[in-house]
């Protein structure tokens, strides 16, 4: 263990070296970790396909985690993009530029991005039309795992927010670890257009699949 920090409501975050890798433990739950991270670029990868031809995007990811979406991101989008990056807990933006620097490969400074030290669920809520996409990956799935607040993004009311934060045809996209037909059904009760994709969790490894929503706003 080389690293360790709290989010807010107390539960501790471990950064764990093994190799030239390394992982993020949530006490004894594995958040994330440099072994498994094709799902989350294609949380990236995916949700720029879906915005179509758009010149300048504003794209909101919460939370940074290792920053294989933002890397992803930045990879699809061209120089009048703008993404803003919303971490709740300072200790993850100082690994990424402490012993995790190789792997963050200067995506933090790159000029597109704005880091927010913010929760993501205040920012949704403070936006109107602000959005042309929210990537979601603070927790395991649509339900609080890191903190018990971010059961709020998911509930309806959380919901309706993101629909108020996203510019018309903007998509809200969700990862997690399994799928959850419950959720997709807010989604809907909500408004949203759904899409449900089932996604390798490894590079060129079908199991295990992780899910993604992307939830697209009428417009």
């Amino acid at each position: 263990m080389i690293g360790t920090a709290r989010v807010p409501d107390g539960v501790e975050l471990q950064l764990v070296r093994h190799g030239e890798g390394f992982t993020i433990l949530l006490e004894n739950t594995e958040l994330m970790s440099t072994e498994a991270n094709a799902s989350e670029e294609a949380l990236a990868t995916m949700t720029c396909a879906r915005l179509g031809d758009n010149p300048a995007p504003q794209l909101l990811i919460g939370g940074y985690g290792m920053g294989y979406t933002l890397r992803a991101a930045l990879a699809q989008l061209d120089e009048k993009a703008t993404i803003y990056v919303a971490e709740l807990v300072p200790e993850i933006i100082a690994w990424a530029r402490g012993p995790m620097r190789k792997v963050t490969a200067g995506c933090l400074d790159d000029p597109r991005v704005t880091v927010i030290d913010a929760d993501v669920a205040t920012l949704i809520g403070a936006a109107r039309s602000g959005y042309d996409a929210i990537l979601l990956d603070v927790d395991n799935g649509p339900e609080g795992l890191t903190t018990l607040i971010n059961d709020r993004l998911y509930c309806k009311l959380g919901l309706e927010a993101a629909m108020r934060a996203l510019r018309p045809g903007g998509i809200l996209a969700v990862w997690s670890a399994f799928a959850d037909a419950a959720f997709t059904t807010r989604l809907e009760e909500v408004g949203f257009a759904v899409e449900v994709a089932d996604v390798d969790a490894r590079p060129g490894d079908a199991k295990p699949l992780h899910v993604i929503w992307f939830a697209r706003k009428p417009g």
